[in-house]
């Protein structure tokens, strides 16, 4: 009998964790055609969102799905995120988090050619990498 994941309880933890103490959770996320986000964010495959109680709406964070609205450029959005995406929560104050493993590997190059409202970029500028967590081992 294959055991049932801990990530999600992970990341309700570490997004508790992160509140209690007066930082910002972030989720990096891996985009597939199953993650709902604003596409024209999304930067080599991948983004990185605030899941602070200030920065959303109806925030649920279930065992398959994280689901809140978030507002982009003033506009509020409904996001959907795959708890299988997610490649990491830290906070963005001191780096303090945890990564983990991309479930269900798909092609992230699909997702990227299908977005039709990015901005586009001269062939000699790199797109902008998005911030890296720094992780740093909590006990």
């Amino acid at each position: 009998m294959e055991l049932p994941s801990t990530k999600p309880y992970l990341l309700r933890a570490l997004w508790e964790w992160c509140c209690d103490n007066g930082f910002t959770p972030h989720i990096a996320v891996e985009v597939d055609e199953r993650t709902r986000v604003p596409r024209e964010y999304v930067r080599g495959g991948q983004i990185v969102l605030n899941l602070g109680p200030t920065a959303t709406n109806k925030l649920q964070m279930g065992n398959e799905l994280i689901e809140f609205q978030a507002r982009f450029n003033g506009v509020a959005r409904d996001l959907s995120v795959p708890v299988g995406r997610v490649t990491a929560i830290y906070a963005r104050e001191n780096g303090a988090g945890m990564a983990f493993e991309v479930e269900g590997e798909s092609s992230v190059a699909d997702v990227d050619a299908a977005v039709p409202d990015a901005p586009e970029l001269p062939s000699d500028e790199a797109p902008p990498e998005p911030p890296r967590p720094k992780l740093q081992r909590i006990k």
